[in-house]
């Protein structure tokens, strides 16, 4: 007597297959077809963890957009002078980054498709203006150079640390604490005021 292959995936693993064809295709380019493939079940076990590919990206961006807001009410982010809460918040982002690297990845390729890209594209500028805000108020505590622009620092900030989802992967040899360190040292040196 056979017994048939029992579906071993849960929603969570077929998340992480999801996340992966998704940015290899892109979200558009990935079809149910795509991911039933990629994780070795038909297309109706998919159908029984979640609703459909909508959801599957929901919940990836979702997982990125928790973490990075969960760094704003760390008692780093919300405590001290201005400047060390933004230095708390970029080094939080950089280990965020790393840690959640695929879903972070997927998070910064949405391009505002579907209801779901459009939410996370929201929310993104949400967490964007936080971080401004965190710079005014450095700037405004005489921190931060008055001659720089807030929303122009801000991009430039992180954009620098957006970027590490192109180039970046682990190995042996580099923490994220080392990685940290260095997009603090080269972002903010250069928006401290020389004291």
């Amino acid at each position: 007597m056979t017994t048939a292959k029992r579906d071993t995936y849960t929603p969570e693993t077929l998340l992480t297959v999801a996340v992966q064809v998704f940015n290899e295709r892109g979200y558009d380019g990935t079809s149910m077809e795509h991911l039933s493939k990629a994780a070795g079940i038909s297309k109706s076990s998919i159908y029984h963890h979640v609703a459909g590919k909508e959801e599957l990206l929901h919940r990836a961006v979702s997982r990125a957009l928790d973490g990075l807001f969960a760094v704003l009410e760390e008692s780093g982010a919300v405590r001290g002078r201005a400047v060390e809460r933004v230095e708390y918040v970029t080094r939080r982002t950089v280990e965020v980054l790393v840690a959640e690297l695929p879903y972070v990845t997927l998070l910064l390729r949405v391009r505002g498709n579907t209801r779901t890209e459009r939410w996370a594209l929201e929310r993104r500028r949400e967490f964007d203006h936080q971080v401004a805000e965190l710079l005014k108020a450095a700037a405004a505590e005489g921190d931060l150079r008055a001659d720089v622009d807030i929303r122009l620092a801000t991009r430039l900030l992180f954009g620098m640390v957006n970027s590490l989802v192109e180039w970046y992967r682990p190995h042996p040899g580099t923490t994220s604490d080392q990685l940290a360190d260095a997009v603090v040292s080269m972002a903010l040196d250069g928006l401290r005021t020389q004291r």
